[in-house]
C-alpha cells in the first residue's frame, strides 16, 4: 500500500474513533464502546473501508503498551492499605470465580480445546478500573467506603490480570501449556517487577534533572515514551508480553507508588504529576487505534447468527462474568446495599477484557465466532454496569 493510502486510513481511524467516542459519552456510555463500534463500522462487518494491516497493527500495539502505562501510572497502591482485607477478598474471589466458571463453560459446555478455554476464562477475570473510577467520580463516591474497597480490589485485579496475561501469552507463543514455562514466566515477571521500580525511579531522576536545564521543549514526553518502549522491549526479552513493560513502567513512576526500600527513590509527586499530564495527550492519541483495530478484526458477517453456538456461548459467559464478580462482593461483611454496589462496580471488562480477547485472536487461539461472542460479552459488561450503579445509588440509602 502506498504512503498516502496509509495516511488516509489513519485519518479515518482517528476521526471515526473521536466521533463515536463523543457520541458514546453523550449517551452516558464508556468511550471505549464508541471506539470499538467505529472499528465495526469501518471494517468488514459493515462498510469494509479498512482492514487491519501490519502497519496499523504496529500502531495499535504501541497504543496498548501506552494504555497499560497509563493504567500503571494511575494505579493507587496505597488504596490497598486503606481498603485492607476486604479489597483482597473481593479481588481474589472476583478473579478466581469468573476464571473457573468461564473455563468450565468453554471447556465442558461448549467443548472448546484447553487453550481457548483458558483464554476465555482469563478474559472474564478482567475489571476496567478506568470505567469504574469514572462512574464513582461522577457520583462523588470515589472516597466512600465502597469506593475505597472497589479501587483497592481493582488494583489487585490489575496485577493478577497482567500476570495471567503473561502466562497466556507464553502459552500462545509456545503452542501449549507447560509447567516449566509457567515457572519461567512467574520468575521473570517477579524479577521484572522488582527491577523495574528502582530502574524507572533512577531514570526519572535523570530525566527530571535534564528537564530543568534543557532549552528544547518536550523532553519529558519524549523521554517517557522512550522509557516505556524500552521497558516493553525488555519485557519481551525476558519472555513476557510487551504490554507488561508498559504497565510496570507506569506503576513504578506512579506518584501513588511507594517502595519499601530507600526513601531517596521515592517518587516526587510534582514531577510524577507533570509526567502524567504531559503523557496523556500521547496516550489518548494512540490508544483509540487499538480499540478501533479490535472492531476491524471482527467480521460479524462471517458469524452464523442462526447458530445456537454464538448465543449459548455469549449468554452463558455473560452470566458467569456477572455472577463471578458479584459473588466476591457478597462475601465481605458490609451492608447488603453496599455489597451490591461493590459487586456491580467490579463487572465492567472494558479495555482490559479486550486486550485478553485480542491476544487470543491474534495468536490464532480464538476463531471468529468465539471472538465475536467474547466481544459481545465484553461490550455488555462494559455498557450496562454504569447505568445500573447510578440506578442503585438513587434507590439505595448508602451513607
Amino acid at each position: 500500500m502506498e504512503a498516502p493510502d496509509y495516511l488516509l486510513q489513519l485519518l479515518l481511524i482517528l476521526l471515526a474513533a473521536r466521533i463515536f467516542a463523543e457520541l458514546a459519552t453523550r449517551l452516558k456510555s464508556p468511550s471505549v464502546i464508541g471506539e470499538l463500534l467505529a472499528g465495526v463500522v469501518l471494517g468488514p462487518s459493515l462498510f469494509g473501508w479498512l482492514e487491519p494491516g501490519e502497519t496499523l497493527r504496529l500502531l495499535a500495539e504501541i497504543g496498548i503498551i501506552l494504555l497499560l502505562f497509563e493504567v500503571g501510572l494511575e494505579t493507587d497502591v496505597r488504596a490497598l492499605a486503606r481498603s485492607g482485607g476486604r479489597a483482597l477478598t473481593v479481588a481474589t474471589a472476583g478473579f478466581v470465580l469468573p476464571f473457573v466458571l468461564g473455563f468450565a463453560i468453554a471447556r465442558y459446555l461448549i467443548g472448546l480445546d484447553l487453550l481457548p478455554a483458558l483464554f476465555i476464562g482469563g478474559t472474564l477475570t478482567a475489571t476496567s478500573i478506568g470505567i469504574t473510577v469514572r462512574v464513582l467520580t461522577d457520583l462523588k463516591r470515589q472516597d466512600s467506603s465502597e469506593g475505597r474497597i472497589v479501587l483497592g480490589a481493582a488494583v489487585i485485579d490489575d496485577v493478577m490480570g497482567v500476570i495471567l496475561l503473561a502466562l497466556l501469552y507464553e502459552f500462545s507463543v509456545g503452542g501449549g501449556i507447560s509447567l516449566v514455562n509457567v515457572g519461567k514466566v512467574l520468575l521473570f515477571v517477579g524479577l521484572f517487577f522488582v527491577l523495574a521500580a528502582p530502574v524507572a525511579k533512577l531514570m526519572s531522576v535523570v530525566i527530571k534533572r535534564f528537564d530543568t536545564v534543557s532549552e528544547v521543549p518536550g523532553l519529558v514526553p519524549t523521554a517517557m515514551v522512550s522509557l516505556v518502549l524500552f521497558f516493553a522491549w525488555l519485557a519481551h526479552a525476558v519472555g513476557a508480553p510487551e504490554l507488561l513493560g508498559g504497565f510496570a513502567a507506569g506503576l513504578a513512576l506512579s506518584r501513588r507508588f511507594f517502595l519499601p526500600f530507600g526513601a531517596a527513590l521515592r517518587a516526587d509527586p510534582d514531577f510524577a504529576h507533570r509526567v502524567e499530564e504531559q503523557m496523556k495527550p500521547i496516550v489518548h492519541l494512540f490508544t483509540p487505534i487499538f480499540f478501533v483495530m479490535v472492531g476491524l478484526s471482527l467480521n460479524l458477517r462471517e458469524v452464523d447468527w442462526s447458530s445456537g453456538f454464538i448465543w449459548i456461548l455469549s449468554l452463558s459467559l455473560l452470566a458467569a462474568a456477572v455472577l463471578g464478580k458479584l459473588a466476591g462482593a457478597l462475601l465481605i461483611p458490609e451492608p447488603w446495599p453496599r455489597r451490591w454496589i461493590i459487586g456491580t462496580a467490579m463487572i465492567p471488562r472494558g479495555e482490559v477484557g479486550l486486550i485478553f480477547a485480542e491476544l487470543g485472536r491474534a495468536g490464532g487461539i480464538l476463531n471468529n465466532e468465539t471472538y465475536a461472542g467474547m466481544i459481545i460479552v465484553i461490550a455488555l459488561t462494559t455498557l450496562l454496569p454504569p447505568f445500573i450503579m447510578k440506578a442503585m445509588y438513587r434507590r439505595m440509602a448508602i451513607a
